[in-house]
């Protein structure tokens, strides 16, 4: 594939037959536009095959010659909201948040302000468009409740290097979680593909046809009832994490969601035990703890490390020390 950028068009030769569907072998190979934004395009008439308008399920045949008319981002209509933020690191092309938790990423449905866009957007006073009207200069995003370390691209350059870099699986996401259970082995790697979860769509779900999703955990510590999790992204789909160990039957602690009830399974003292740590976990324990990844204009390997925040620290605290893990 020979892709050519002009003015907004980008022009695509494909050099072989391609066993998958437009949208989806489109996507996974424009650094700035997901499935659903190019099946979008496909259906405005903005991509054309050999000339023609072509069908999202069709498949890409050797000569193939693709256009594709990416519009100019809209203007961000959102308010500036002077919402303090951690800064962690910030120049010319980027910053890396460390986000709280309870602070909404981005405008949804019942969120039109008072999220992190409208704390960055004050904080910059413009950001890179490519994300979208409520999503710009997002590179990745967190869950409401899920804090920690973030990257937020200042300009459309910075944006799609960053972004493509997160396609290629370049960018190193670390967390530390705490699940209900223990692992069979200290290590392993989950490895099932996420999408729609089919009895409820606001929901995400390990289904068979979604899309690839892969999770490495290793066992840091054991608790009484509970295990304290070192977490990588190789890839990250909506709630990857959250979704992955519940579908292993670990689900993480404090998650409403997706988390079994924390006394399942369990009784006497065990019991007891996993409902005090219920009780001392405010929310659902999931921090985003490290990022490593090669500045996009300098070339130079930044990283980055956030400690636990209080309130879970004070529950890990209390759990170690009751498991005789201090």
């Amino acid at each position: 594939m020979n892709p050519a950028l002009e003015g907004s068009v980008i022009r695509v030769v494909v050099d072989h037959a391609v066993q998958e569907r437009l949208d989806s072998w489109l996507a996974s190979r424009l650094a700035d536009q997901s499935r659903t934004q190019v099946a979008r395009l496909i259906q405005e008439g903005r991509v054309l095959v050999n000339g023609k308008p072509p069908r999202k399920r069709d498949q890409p045949a050797a000569g193939d010659v693709i256009e594709i008319d990416i519009p100019p981002p809209a203007p961000s209509t959102l308010e500036p909201e002077a919402i303090p933020l951690n800064i962690v690191f910030e120049d010319a092309q980027l910053l890396v948040i460390d986000k709280p938790a309870g602070l909404v990423v981005h405008p949804s449905p019942g969120h039109a302000s008072g999220t992190l866009v409208n704390a960055l957007l004050h904080h910059v006073g413009d950001l890179s468009g490519i994300g979208g009207v409520r999503r710009p200069g997002l590179v990745h995003r967190l869950d409401r409740n899920t804090s920690g370390l973030m990257i937020v691209a200042k300009s459309d350059v910075a944006h799609r290097r960053l972004s493509a870099a997160l396609k290629r699986r370049e960018i190193r996401r670390t967390y530390t979680a705490v699940t209900w259970g223990h692992l069979r082995q200290d290590e392993q790697a989950i490895d099932a593909p996420i999408g729609r979860s089919p009895s409820d769509r606001r929901r995400m779900a390990v289904v068979a046809g979604g899309r690839p999703a892969i999770t490495h955990v290793r066992r840091l510590e054991r608790w009484v009832a509970a295990d304290l999790l070192d977490v990588r992204l190789e890839t990250g789909r909506t709630h990857q994490i959250r979704v992955h160990l519940a579908s292993i039957g670990h689900p993480v602690v404090g998650d409403l969601e997706y988390g079994a009830a924390a006394d399942r399974g369990m009784s006497g003292s065990v019991r007891g035990w996993a409902r005090e740590l219920a009780r001392r976990t405010p929310r659902q324990f999931l921090h985003a703890t490290g990022l490593a990844f090669v500045h996009p204009t300098e070339h130079r390997m930044l990283e980055f490390a956030s400690p636990l925040p209080p309130d879970l620290e004070a529950a890990a605290a209390w759990a170690r020390a009751s498991s005789g893990a201090a």
